[in-house]
């Protein structure tokens, strides 16, 4: 069961404590806005640098060139690969400036033992899922895992009560769950009963860690919906929506965002076609980065140093930047996308 990349869950989760009055976010333009830390949990989608570094590893693509080559393209610097899964900036960044911040917090892994920086905190790891992902090389935390790290943190108040009055929680997850190495990938559901089955535990799992996190404080949530290609996986993800819909959209201080929407409306059409900002992609499917043969990938290299990928000319009129994730201006525009029902959620009152 092959699913593109556009296969999400994204949620954002407004963490107060009872004696604080929640109330909407100014636009982020605005110097007093009252979201000043995010804590972000997931997977590549918005893992900043949580992967170690291990050369020669496909799971640490994100460490070498050409990652990180945006600002080198626009003559603004030499490249500087920073664990991101993109060429400059993803996800988690562009919602980060949406609050206010610069760009999306220091990763985990990064960050000194029992500090934490005042923009908060990235525990999102890539190559993980709601459940144990066996493809990964390494052992990679599950989205539980993620959230009990931050709890800790909490515990210790290396986190403190005031940061979490003006912090917010991202969750974003791409379905790793679903994809090699997974249990329904691996053919282990055969019907479609079965897979029922295994997507009403992936999200009744995501609904388990919102609680969670709702426990340490949370106030809102925010969720984006699925979506895929082929005949199984648009069924899983039609399933899969509907479960979020059932279980965490009926929610009070729960938005789900419609992050399909915002992909199909880009790459479903043909070039010159569609809304303004699909015409800016001249390849929507076609990722600039690829490898130069079968089983390869974005960043490879061999033992002499060559370059076993192809590169494209200007990733800015690419959706996809390598097999997986989107381009810098690929997540701009689908950002873009979603910014005012965003922001018309976040300025709603927080239902008690």
């Amino acid at each position: 069961m092959k699913l593109l990349p556009t296969v999400f869950l994204l949620l954002l989760v407004f963490l107060a404590l009872d004696d604080v009055e929640a109330r909407g976010t100014p636009r982020a333009h605005r110097s007093n806005h009252q979201w000043s830390s995010m804590f972000v949990f997931g997977d590549d989608f918005v893992d900043n640098g949580n992967v170690p570094n291990i050369v020669g590893e496909k799971t640490s693509r994100q460490w070498s060139y050409p990652y990180g080559s945006y600002r080198n393209s626009n003559w603004s610097g030499a490249p500087v690969p920073t664990g991101r899964f993109s060429n400059y900036r993803m996800q988690s960044d562009f919602i980060a400036s949406m609050l206010g911040l610069a760009e999306a917090p220091p990763a985990y892994e990064l960050t000194s033992d029992q500090s934490c920086d005042s923009s908060g905190m990235t525990f999102a790891v890539g190559g993980a899922g709601v459940f144990k992902v066996t493809s990964t090389a390494k052992k990679v935390p599950t989205l539980a895992a993620q959230v009990q790290a931050f709890k800790r943190l909490v515990n210790d108040d290396v986190i403190s009560t005031r940061q979490l009055h003006h912090s917010v929680a991202l969750i974003a997850i791409s379905g790793n769950d679903y994809m090699s190495g997974s249990e329904a990938n691996n053919g282990f559901y055969s019907s479609f009963n079965d897979l029922d089955i295994y997507i009403g535990n992936v999200a009744t799992e995501i609904l388990d860690n919102v609680a969670q996190l709702q426990m340490l404080g949370v106030r809102k949530t925010s969720s984006n919906n699925y979506t895929t290609c082929d005949l199984l996986g648009n069924y899983g993800a039609s399933v899969h929506n509907k479960y979020l819909n059932q279980m965490i959209g009926e929610r009070d201080n729960v938005h789900i965002l419609d992050l399909y929407s915002a992909f199909t409306d880009i790459v479903n059409h043909a070039p010159g076609e569609g809304s303004d900002r699909s015409k800016d992609f001249k390849r929507k499917l076609t990722p600039c980065c690829e490898s130069s043969y079968e089983g390869g990938y974005c960043g490879e290299r061999s033992s002499s140093g060559k370059h076993l990928y192809d590169l494209c000319e200007n990733p800015d009129k690419r959706f996809y930047w390598d097999e997986t994730h989107p381009t810098h201006a690929g997540w701009e525009a689908v950002m873009e996308a979603l910014e005012q029902p965003l922001m018309e959620f976040l300025d709603q009152d927080y239902v008690p």
